[in-house]
């Protein structure tokens, strides 16, 4: 009995410990700047893409980084990346909207790639404000020509930028439906409590009145397909919900012809 005892006090403690530094150090589960690296490894120079390397300013002072990549006639789109690397692990993505007829504006968040500062959920959103004031005030375009898209983590920064301005329309690229679902999907014996970072997209669909681009693949083996569809239920009636091939990081390349022609035939209105 006693021996019974000792082990439920080991187990008490070591989940008491696994559950506090969850709680302290859960940044540590979410932003990865520098993998593989926080240098930049290439620019779209070595694409063969003209850009303007841009240094911009968040409302809190930190300066930021991104490169604006100029396309055509066609809408511009204001990218945000996923979780890991930096701007220039999207060389292929900035090449696929340069192809489509569109100006990219892609950004690093604070901390990321030559960013200044350190990534965390507020952080993010404000560098995304500061994103879109860059294009709005100093490139002076009209927020009817920029449509956000948001990859991953980038999905839900992406979100939040479209519940406080007024975008001609959003994509969401295998994003989840809230860091507290994506918590009870990887710690199921924890609390969702403990997620003090939360990225609630679910909850700010249906304020987004924009077109919405929702697109997941069946096996995406980091973010279930299912945060995709719980996405696509809350959006208010403005959403279209696509099928990719292939897994969390390579789905927009695997899926091939098929993910180029959902991205033509959305962007085409947007003309």
């Amino acid at each position: 009995m006693r021996t019974i005892v000792l082990l439920l006090g080991l187990g008490g403690l070591l989940y008491a410990g696994l559950a506090l530094y969850i709680w302290l150090f859960q940044s540590r589960f979410i932003y990865f700047p520098n993998e593989p690296t926080r240098q930049l490894q290439a620019t779209p120079l070595d694409t063969g893409l003209d850009f303007v390397d841009v240094r911009f300013d968040a409302s809190d002072g930190v300066s930021l980084h991104g490169w604006f990549v100029p396309g055509g006639n066609g809408p511009v789109i204001l990218f945000f990346h996923g979780n890991a690397g930096n701007i220039s692990h999207r060389l292929d993505s900035i090449r696929l909207f340069n192809r489509l007829g569109a100006d990219v504006f892609i950004i690093d968040y604070r901390g990321y790639g030559r960013s200044d500062g350190t990534a965390d959920e507020d952080g993010t959103y404000r560098d995304a404000r500061a994103a879109w004031d860059y294009l709005t005030t100093e490139r002076g375009i009209d927020r009817s020509r920029i449509v956000v898209f948001g990859r991953s983590l980038g999905g839900a920064v992406a979100a939040w930028l479209a519940t406080d301005v007024s975008p001609r329309a959003l994509i969401l690229e295998s994003t989840f439906s809230s860091v507290r679902d994506m918590a009870r999907a990887a710690f199921p014996f924890l609390p969702t409590s403990l997620a003090r970072i939360r990225y609630d997209t679910e909850s700010r669909m249906a304020s987004i009145a924009c077109p919405i681009l929702l697109m997941h693949s069946r096996d995406d083996e980091i973010i279930p397909y299912q945060m995709g569809e719980k996405l696509y239920a809350a959006a208010a009636g403005n959403a279209i919900l696509k099928t990719l091939q292939g897994g969390h990081n390579d789905a927009h390349l695997r899926t091939g012809d098929h993910y180029v022609e959902t991205l033509r035939n959305f962007l085409s209105p947007q003309l």
